[in-house]
């Protein structure tokens, strides 16, 4: 019995029916390993040696593979065709080693591009030995990750308050968003005016033609500045004679696109099927692993993370049959199309997506699959086939004509194309942002020297537009170009940058949030170097150059991290208010945006000298003014001071409480949106929760969230009451010191007494607590004056322990990603404190008890 080695538990089932029964094929649901979240997990000083671990779940999976392998005549490693799919052979062979489990045994890596009875054949009869080349790929590229976040994430939580994380690509993504917001900021829309003649031939035939020069002079599409020019021309040509000087003809072949890559199907599954990037993946991960056809599971597209554009010489061959087959020898090149990747840094060896059998066509399949996975197959099926096709046949006209008027003359130009033969185009037609079809214009016959007769002229002012936002099909299109990333990273990084609160989808377009843009303001400020393209693509290029033996992983690393680390060590020293300085210079445009009345944008206009400035809280960022405390202006980075005016002095009256009669108010303060009861020295508040416009709230939601906590009723087992409510960590239901969590925040108001009891229940069998409780959630190491510390969530959230010293972790900060460094500062700075408080506590009993004293002695005598 030989053992075989899957990521996927669909694709071991699939393989398994291919090779019989003299196979065991287990799945090791992905990474088996990796490296701990904690600080030390990398070790530079040791020539980067790596700490690795299995979480709960990976133990028992390998205790089986083990378990399996001990029982084994061989091992066979069969995961997926790429770098990652390379470590994880190689993490599953370190582990079994570990375990003493492998022996004698031969141990043997085969790879298929595709899961077809066909393909994993011949790989298995193609065996060959893990590519230490690529799995030294791999340790780079984790360690260089690794290191980038464990090292500059702390920076971030010290300098900006409310920051996440940061990463290697996911910081250069977060600036390509950035940047294109400053760009639609400052942008400046210049006016420019057309004209369009509409005229008539000799043979009564009527055309359109675009005023392209005057006097001899050409006239681009922008070149018209303002109305009275385009006023005088269209003078000119209402009392013009008009002369047709040329007419000519071209032909011109247009070409099928290549096969897809990871983010050619990512861009067009966008824009064609409306799907997200990793809907897409999602959805071509179950076309590659297989479906069920006819009683056999099939896998009906090739490997789904690639960046090469060839396709093997037997599915060129099958393309091609299938050309002829459906369409006619017409539609056929006479030889096979071959194509080569403008993409930076991209893997030529990888094979494009493709049909595993291209003479399979989606009608054939389509009652074997939901509706995402046919979509998408028709896409890559049809993509693949026009690959191979013959080009598409055009004739493009293009007729100058002169309009001569009081000795003046002004050209214009008319345009028309005309297929002549489809092509390609009989079945696929790659889809645009905005798409337009020329191919649907045509001149009528014109001939030079005919004179043509005006029908009318018309002028249309235009002006200039920012370039659009970044959609997640066009931001991967840019970090393709750019050679950041790879595709099977592209995903994930944006999953990370709204994880993270980076950025919003807003109609498929990518809006940086204020957050966001601070990061990625501080890191352009003090950290230039490494959120550069540049060197982020050289990066990904020494990655490549490590794959194919000829770098050094090790002195790769070594030199990067010489200079990272030094820069760390730099921006330590800093004071927060010099960070501050550089965030107002370079988010400027953004947080003080130009005054109606023309004033300084960063006077405050509450106070005759304050100058408004970036503050930073452990709740987030905001505007305020310098004379703080003497004068407490403050407003959002969204607002602009006139709004910041109209939230401060304008609350909105949502109606009275049944109750008491008071005001319900709509008001908004530093941390956002909240309704409020009355006008009490401590009135009654609740904020917006995430998600709610405050747009939409009436006085019956405002009641609503005021009324919260609400009971649900009684739990059947305690007797005690189960409220609901909204916290730091969102909805959730409570019972006594269990909470759990709720989907949304409309289940607050809905969620029932069995549901809750439900709920309440799932979450103390996964181990669940009170809040009252403390868990230890990580382990940091020991304190230089001995004792453990560790990182604990308690009821009021996570904190780190050291003793009887508890120091409480700024907000939004990850409690996993807490390094030893971090927290020996956060002890520190709350021992230095609770010492403070001692000594005041202390000389303030002294005090007392001198005074007693004295009384008594006074009393005495």
């Amino acid at each position: 019995m030989d053992v075989v080695i899957v990521e996927s538990p669909a694709k071991a089932k699939t393989i398994n029916k291919y090779l019989g029964s003299n196979y065991q094929v287990l799945a090791s649901y992905g990474h088996v390993r990796d490296l701990p979240a904690k600080d030390g997990s990398v070790r530079p000083d040791d020539s980067f040696s790596m700490s690795w671990e299995l979480d709960s779940k990976s133990k028992k999976r390998m205790s089986d593979i083990t378990a399996a392998v001990k029982k084994a005549d061989r091992l066979i490693l069969a995961t997926d065709p790429d770098r990652e799919g390379e470590a994880i052979s190689w993490h599953v062979l370190q582990v079994l080693n570990e375990k003493k489990a492998l022996k004698d045994r031969p141990v043997q890596r085969v790879v298929f591009n595709a899961i077809t009875k066909q393909a994993v054949t011949e790989a298995m009869n193609n065996p060959r030995d893990i590519d230490s080349d690529l799995v030294d790929a791999y340790l780079a590229r984790r360690a260089l990750d690794y290191l980038v976040g464990f090292t500059l994430s702390p920076v971030l939580w010290r300098k900006l308050p409310g920051a996440r994380s940061a990463g290697r690509v996911q910081s250069v993504a977060l600036r390509l968003v950035c940047d294109r917001e400053r760009e639609i900021e400052t942008f400046l829309p210049q006016e420019y005016w057309s004209i369009l003649a509409t005229l008539k031939s000799e043979r009564n035939a009527e055309f359109e033609a675009r005023v392209v020069g005057l006097d001899g002079k050409k006239l681009g599409r922008q070149d018209i500045p303002n109305g009275t020019q385009a006023s005088e021309i269209e003078g000119l040509l209402n009392s013009a004679s008009f002369t047709i000087a040329a007419v000519e003809a071209k032909p011109q072949k247009r070409n099928p696109q290549p096969p897809f890559t990871t983010s050619t199907m990512q861009q067009e599954a966008s824009r064609k099927l409306g799907f997200a990037a990793a809907r897409t993946m999602q959805v071509a991960q179950r076309l590659y692993e297989g479906i069920s056809i006819g009683g056999e599971t099939v896998g009906l597209i090739t490997y789904m993370r690639t960046d090469g554009v060839q396709i093997a010489p037997e599915a060129v061959q099958a393309a091609r049959s299938t050309i002829a087959k459906s369409f006619g020898d017409r539609y056929l090149p006479e030889k096979p199309r071959h194509y080569h990747t403008k993409a930076k840094n991209a893997q030529e060896a990888h094979e494009a997506i493709r049909p595993t059998d291209m003479s399979r066509h989606p009608k054939d399949v389509a009652s074997y699959l939901d509706a995402d996975q046919a979509r998408l197959y028709e896409l890559v099926w049809k993509r693949t086939i026009a690959s191979q096709m013959a080009s598409a046949l055009l004739e493009r006209t293009t007729a100058d004509i002169n309009a001569t008027a009081s000795g003046r003359t002004v050209a214009l130009r008319a345009n028309g194309s005309v297929l002549k033969f489809d092509g390609f185009l009989t079945l696929y037609q790659e889809g645009k942002d905005d798409e337009q079809d020329e191919d649907s214009k045509r001149l009528p016959e014109l001939h030079g020297g005919e004179t043509a007769s005006r029908e009318k002229v018309t002028t249309s002012q235009h002006f200039t537009e920012p370039p659009p936002r970044y959609t997640e099909a066009t931001l991967i299109k840019k970090m393709e170009e750019l050679g950041i990333g790879r595709p099977s990273t592209y995903t994930a990084t944006l999953s990370v940058l709204q994880d993270r609160g980076y950025v919003e989808i807003d109609k498929k377009r990518l809006i940086p949030h204020d957050k966001g843009r601070i990061v990625t303001a501080f890191l352009e400020s003090f950290f230039e170097r490494y959120v550069q393209y540049d060197f982020t693509a050289g990066l990904e290029e020494q990655l490549d150059a490590i794959s194919a033996g000829d770098l050094d992983w090790r002195a790769v690393l070594g030199d990067f991290w010489q200079n990272f680390s030094a820069s760390v060590d730099d921006i330590k020293e800093l004071r927060v208010t010099h960070v501050l300085d550089a965030l107002n210079d370079i988010l400027a445009a953004h947080i003080f945006p130009e005054r109606e009345d023309g004033s300084d944008p960063r006077s405050c206009p509450t106070c005759d000298d304050g100058r408004l400035s970036l503050k930073l809280s452990r709740y987030g960022s905001f505007i305020g003014c310098s004379n703080y405390p003497d004068c407490r202006y403050t407003r959002q980075l969204s607002q602009s001071d006139s709004e910041a005016a109209d939230a401060d002095n304008g609350p909105k009256i949502l109606g009275q409480d049944p109750a008491s009669g008071e005001d319900i108010s709509l008001r908004t303060g530093r941390f956002g949106p909240y309704v409020q009861i009355g006008e009490e020295a401590k009135p009654k508040r609740a904020s917006i929760p995430k998600g709610w416009s405050p747009d939409s709230i009436d006085l019956e939601k405002a009641l609503s969230l005021l009324s919260l906590p609400r009971e649900v009723g009684l739990h059947p087992e305690s007797g005690q009451m189960i409220s609901a409510g909204i916290g730091r960590y969102g909805p959730f239901v409570q019972h006594e010191k269990t909470y759990a969590n709720l989907p949304s925040v409309e289940d607050v108001f809905t969620v029932g007494l069995n549901h809750a009891v439900t709920l309440i229940a799932e979450k103390l069998a996964k181990g669940g607590r009170g809040r009252g409780a403390a868990q230890v959630l990580k382990e940091l190491g020991d304190h230089p004056d001995g004792g453990a510390i560790t990182v604990k969530d308690g009821r009021y959230g996570p904190y780190v322990n050291h003793g009887k010293v508890n120091a409480t972790l700024p907000k939004d900060s990850d409690p996993q990603a807490v390094t030893l460094e971090q927290a020996l500062e956060l002890i520190a700075a709350k021992s230095k404190t609770s010492k403070s408080k001692t000594t005041k506590s202390k000389t303030a009993a002294k005090k007392t008890t001198a005074k007693k004293t004295t009384r008594t002695k006074k009393t005495a005598s």
